[in-house]
């Protein structure tokens, strides 16, 4: 009878787990497929729009490309105009970024299109912003969207995780990153299963978004540094006070972000706050040099080709000085994510370090440094460490890391986070 009973309960009628998983594939492989080519599509779009405005233009007006007027006067321009785009498309290009992070709740479908919009307009303009944020927030407005639509019994958090493993299996070429990001999320959600069955259907979205972009565009984090020739009781001490140095820069654009949002706030017009958003950024620029404008992710590159091509002050006042484009096009509307930039941050505070100290390995300061500010920006562990490591594509560097995480966290932990409640308090 027990067993008659046991075998007629509603538990029994549900799919063995490996059933159920394998029903996850296909729309898995579906959602991963379609964020990657989501993000392609927006990075084309805003490459050839920064050809037009950062080429043809100028050259077309006789201005230097890079001109301290050219830089002014284009990120003044690319502000007053994604401001009036921001005012008058539908949804106003979803709500303030200051509130969002990079995995949020959908935004409603007629939102997209003018997100999608500025997104590019500030990718091409040389805003200090990346693509993760608005673009994943794209992708799972999709994916929720088409799985209301084909798959109503479906939870909607099971599209909103394929979404944001596929768009951070694109971003970085790898399902592990998103594996790494969800798995901090989903200890921290309740939920039944073993982590590794929820985390199934993101892997195979994050495989797919990878192998897409992969295939198609071959991104590359890997940024050729000088090989590391293996640790020394002077290397550990190197990595505990750059990835500490790196926190406290990260921290100190945390810290003044609710008050230079509130300036910008106080300004009372989306189009005046951007306005005067992309003045300011034009004049970091001017001050930084061209290399500090947009998201950093080729000009690291350029950086991490010469670490011996400028000061220590060079590399520190690029380091202060696209720290604080990221806060200022972050605080005043700009839509874009923070962590490319803050990677260039970190890369050029490592490099500082190594200019002081030439003693210091290159690869350890500029992972390192990297290291320290991402967990401060982002407040993920293993997505920092993660970042950091594949900068140098070096084992030998991981040890390392890892030993300069534990004092840096103990920096951040408990402080409070690069995003803000809707009455402008931060989170924490």
């Amino acid at each position: 009878m027990a067993t008659e009973s046991a075998a007629g309960s509603p538990a029994s009628t549900e799919p063995a787990p490996a059933r159920r998983l394998l029903m996850l594939i296909v729309p898995a492989l579906a959602v991963g497929v379609v964020s990657a080519l989501v993000l392609l599509g927006v990075s084309l779009l805003a490459e050839q729009l920064q050809d037009v405005l950062w080429e043809t233009l100028p050259d077309a007006l006789s201005i230097g490309r890079y001109s301290s007027l050219w830089m002014i006067v284009m990120l003044t321009a690319i502000g007053l105009v994604t401001g009036l785009t921001i005012r008058t498309v539908p949804g106003h290009a979803g709500p303030d970024p200051a509130t969002t992070g990079l995995v949020d709740p959908p935004l409603p479908p007629a939102v997209l299109p003018g997100l999608l919009i500025v997104t590019v307009l500030a990718l091409a303009g040389g805003v200090s912003l990346g693509p993760e944020n608005p673009i994943t927030a794209a992708n799972i407005a999709l994916a929720c969207w088409a799985g209301r639509r084909f798959a109503p019994s479906a939870p909607a958090e099971l599209w909103l995780a394929l979404a944001a493993a596929g768009t951070i299996g694109a971003l970085f070429g790898t399902p592990v990153a998103a594996a790494l990001i969800l798995t901090e999320t989903l200890t921290a959600a309740p939920g039944k299963g073993a982590l590794w069955d929820r985390l199934f259907g993101p892997l195979a979205a994050g495989a797919a978004g990878a192998l897409t972009m992969t295939l198609t565009a071959h991104p590359s984090f890997d940024l050729s540094l000088p090989d590391y020739t293996g640790a020394h009781w002077g290397d550990l001490l190197s990595a505990v006070v750059i990835a500490s140095a790196g926190a406290v820069l990260g921290l100190a654009a945390v810290y003044a972000f609710p008050y230079v949002h509130r300036v910008f706030r106080a300004l009372r017009h989306p189009v005046l706050a951007m306005t005067a958003g992309g003045l300011l950024l034009g004049l970091l620029g001017a001050l930084g040099g061209h290399l500090t404008l947009f998201k950093g992710l080729d000009e690291v590159k350029v950086l991490a080709a010469d670490p011996d091509g400028w000061s220590a002050g060079g590399f520190g006042g690029m380091a202060v000085v696209k720290t604080a484009a990221l806060l200022v096009a972050a605080a005043c509307g700009f839509r874009g994510g923070r962590i490319f930039p803050a990677v260039f941050c970190g890369v050029a505070l490592g490099l500082c370090a190594h200019a002081l100290v030439d003693g210091v390995p290159v690869a350890l300061a500029v992972t390192c440094g990297v290291l320290g500010i991402l967990l401060a920006i982002t407040r993920q562990g293993w997505l920092s460490l993660f970042t950091a490591a594949v900068l140098a594509s070096d084992m030998a560097l991981l040890p390392l890391l890892c030993v300069a995480t534990l004092p840096a966290w103990l920096l951040v932990t408990g402080r409070p986070l690069m995003q803000l409640r809707a009455d402008g308090t931060p989170l924490r």
